[in-house]
């Protein structure tokens, strides 16, 4: 999971946060450590106990009739396709700029070499050797990204870390919380991301409720405590670890390459449409010296690998199982349903890599995949807990979602609304606007279509037993027709429990994530307070995972 998060395009989405925003723009993804966690203590344990093979399988589960069928088959090519077009083009962009700056390659070379090497190997060695290769080539990008930041922070042109610090480009970037007093920072950076972002938008490996290749590895897990186990592990490296050696490297670009300008000067092969600030990460990288150059080289190709591997896989897992065996040819061959595989990864990575040619910069990407969720999220945390949620639910919610997204961004009404100089309103509204329209617009569709049916409420409640207050009427109305659907022990609803983990997980994580920073920053009265905050977290948590575990 945490190689697969690995982006080749994170270090140049961090660049760009970083370098407009400073260290604490980064709460426009640290946020989705809260939807991680709920992942881990309340959901982990409900996809094991589902025994689906993929999570579009689960709509047949918990849904019924047509629209279940149309959900999981429009959903396969929606997620797999469209979505996943979308994610893989922002990792080829990066490997774009990448190949660029320290190779002096033209877009089309780097594209044809990197994802011809790459499909051969996700098509021919499936799910096991991408969980393979993606364990190595973490490991291998890991200690790229550490020895670079160490090298670079150490040039004679920054001058160590408290000469970078001193620095007036650096100075006001160094904060790892916005500026309070600063309005459009504070609700941009921390209030619509804990307020809305984290529970209401679906984005590719934060899903609220799980899902994606997330859900993909917690189900190929060998039980519960393993699949918990695994989510928690990769959360804590994922946010309190990893980023601090790309924001390193970051803070540094800003005293050698201060603004675009010096980039040009510096790169003047760059055509104009791919520069951006997110090329600082690669600039810097060409400081290096050749044998550790070699090395964070192999490491940013590590990562284009791992993540284009794991996302063809899965998106090819999607329209091989959930739409090609299920929509045209239900008693197709295991030989047949290999060879759609292997073609549609190839189709995939052809689309993305095209799609990437004419993308500008990663965070460009990332803002529209943000809007084009928004308001699905809540729908994929509350199915598990209201029997009231439908299959039309979701499909409102998809659609709604992506209309509004695309009417907002493509037409005029986007600019006369929020537009930075002539809109009626503030940028920062639109994506709460979009939350809003498409959380009203499912609500009212669930409550004017009929419910599931009683034999498909029953099956999902005795499988998955998701237990809680939502399920009180279908478990009422069982029991006069003899049906028990609860009672037993072994499966008391443990959510609550699950709750005040996913607190005490996120202030040991975030805690942790304060004492990296502090420590690098040798602000060492701040490293002991986070270290505390963390340790103590952590002895609460260790002695509350009793609870969270009575139902496996």
């Amino acid at each position: 999971m945490v190689a697969t998060t690995f982006f080749t395009d994170t270090p140049n989405l961090v660049s760009d946060i970083v370098r407009i925003n400073g260290v604490s723009g980064n709460w426009v993804w640290w946020v989705f450590l809260i939807t991680g966690l709920l992942t881990v203590f309340v959901y982990a344990k409900l996809w094991r106990k589902s025994n689906v093979n993929t999570d579009l399988e689960f709509y047949e589960l918990r849904y019924g009739g047509a629209p279940a069928k149309f959900l999981r088959r429009f959903r396969a090519l929606y997620l797999g396709i469209i979505f996943n077009v979308m994610t893989m083009s922002a990792v080829t962009l990066a490997a774009i700029k990448i190949g660029g700056i320290m190779l002096g390659l033209e877009p089309w070379q780097t594209v044809i070499t990197t994802g011809l090497i790459t499909v051969i190997f996700s098509s021919l060695g499936g799910f096991k050797g991408v969980v393979y290769s993606d364990f190595i080539l973490f490991f291998i990008a890991m200690v790229g990204s550490v020895g670079a930041a160490y090298y670079l922070i150490n040039m004679p042109e920054v001058g160590g870390m408290a000469a970078m610090m001193e620095n007036k480009n650096v100075a006001d970037k160094l904060s790892l919380l916005p500026d309070f007093s600063d309005k459009r920072a504070l609700i941009t950076l921390i209030i619509i991301p804990l307020a809305v972002q984290w529970w209401s938008s679906w984005y590719p490996g934060a899903e609220p409720g799980g899902g994606g290749y997330v859900a993909q590895r917690m189900l190929a897990a060998k039980d519960e405590n393993h699949a918990i186990g695994a989510t928690f592990f990769f959360n804590i490296m994922h946010y309190a670890l990893r980023p601090w050696p790309w924001i390193i490297v970051l803070l540094a670009s800003l005293v050698v390459f201060p603004d675009l300008a010096s980039i040009k000067e510096a790169f003047p092969d760059i055509s104009d449409d791919k520069l951006g600030h997110d090329l600082a990460y690669s600039a810097m990288l060409t400081k290096l010296p050749r044998g550790l150059l070699g090395l964070v080289l192999a490491s940013l190709i590590a990562a284009y690998m791992s993540t284009i591997s794991t996302q063809l896989n899965w998106g090819s897992s999607y329209i091989v199982y959930d739409f090609y065996q299920l929509q045209i040819k239900p008693d197709a061959s295991e030989k047949e349903l290999v060879k759609v595989g292997r073609i549609s990864t190839i189709a995939l990575m052809v689309f993305s890599a095209l799609l990437a040619l004419v993308l500008q910069n990663a965070l460009q990407l990332f803002e529209g995949l943000l809007v084009f969720g928004a308001g699905t999220g809540l729908i994929f945390i509350l199915r598990w807990f209201w029997w009231r949620i439908n299959a039309w639910s979701e499909i409102t919610a998809m659609f709604i979602s992506g209309i509004v997204s695309i009417v907002l961004k493509l037409t005029p009404l986007g600019d006369y609304l929020f537009d930075a100089e002539t809109g009626q309103f503030e940028k920062y509204y639109e994506y709460p606007l979009v939350v809003l329209i498409t959380t009203l617009c499912w609500l009212v569709v669930t409550f004017v279509t009929p419910p599931e049916s009683k034999k498909v409420l029953h099956s999902f409640f005795e499988r998955v037993q998701p237990g809680g207050f939502g399920w009180r009427k279908v478990i009422s109305e069982a029991k006069p027709n003899k049906i028990i659907l609860s009672g037993n022990k072994k499966h008391a609803w443990t959510v609550p429990s699950g709750l005040i983990a996913m607190l005490l997980g996120c202030l040991l994580i975030y805690s942790s994530m304060f004492a990296t920073g502090y420590w690098i920053y040798q602000d060492y009265r701040h490293v002991i307070i986070a270290t505390v905050l963390a340790i103590g977290s952590g002895i609460v948590l260790f002695k509350f995972k009793g609870k969270i575990k009575a139902t496996i």
